[in-house]
């Protein structure tokens, strides 16, 4: 059934939207795949906070002109499902990567995080980027690395010290 000129401009709306607050966007070739897969593919994405749209190409070339995900454009050929990273530029391609473990179906044709278009085998890259958690954690774990290291030389001083002292007693009373 075709779409009315509102309904396009309301999906256009709807998409420049998401894509305005999104991290990332990957866009993947479903072919082969069905119902159930696709409900458990949004299943997925919704759990990991990745908004998951099917629209005509060239809607969604439409919805993301001005927004930093407009390199893609004309990347967008065939049968595609898009989907939005919404807390951190590798939850799409995590999920993406996950998903086409189990399903061949799912083709992953081209991904941004707003840096220019992506191809394929950039997504293990991106999947592998951090969390903000895991990001916020290895930087806590660098910066208290010096302050660690210098409080176990501060606190070697007095042993070395004591240990010193302690020789030259042992030496004194053997002799």
């Amino acid at each position: 059934m075709a779409l009315k000129l509102d309904d396009k401009k309301r999906i256009i709306e709807e998409v420049s939207a998401i894509a305005a607050d999104a991290y990332s966007v990957v866009a993947a070739e479903y072919r082969g795949l069905t119902v159930e897969d696709m409900t458990n593919l949004r299943r997925q994405a919704r759990e990991a906070n990745v908004q998951v749209r099917v629209i005509k190409n060239t809607l969604a070339r439409r919805a993301l002109q001005g927004t930093q995900f407009e390199d893609i454009g004309s990347e967008l050929v065939g049968p595609l499902v898009y989907a939005f990273s919404m807390e951190d530029p590798g939850s799409a391609a995590r999920i993406y990567k996950n998903f086409a473990k189990e399903n061949s179906g799912l083709v992953v044709k081209v991904l941004t995080i707003g840096n220019g278009a992506m191809g394929a085998d950039q997504l293990d890259s991106v999947a592998s980027l951090p969390t903000y958690d895991e990001a916020i954690s290895k930087l806590m774990f660098v910066m208290k690395a010096p302050v660690e290291k210098l409080a176990k030389t501060l606190n070697e001083v007095p042993g070395k010290l004591v240990r010193t002292v302690a020789a030259i007693k042992d030496a004194k009373e053997a002799a």
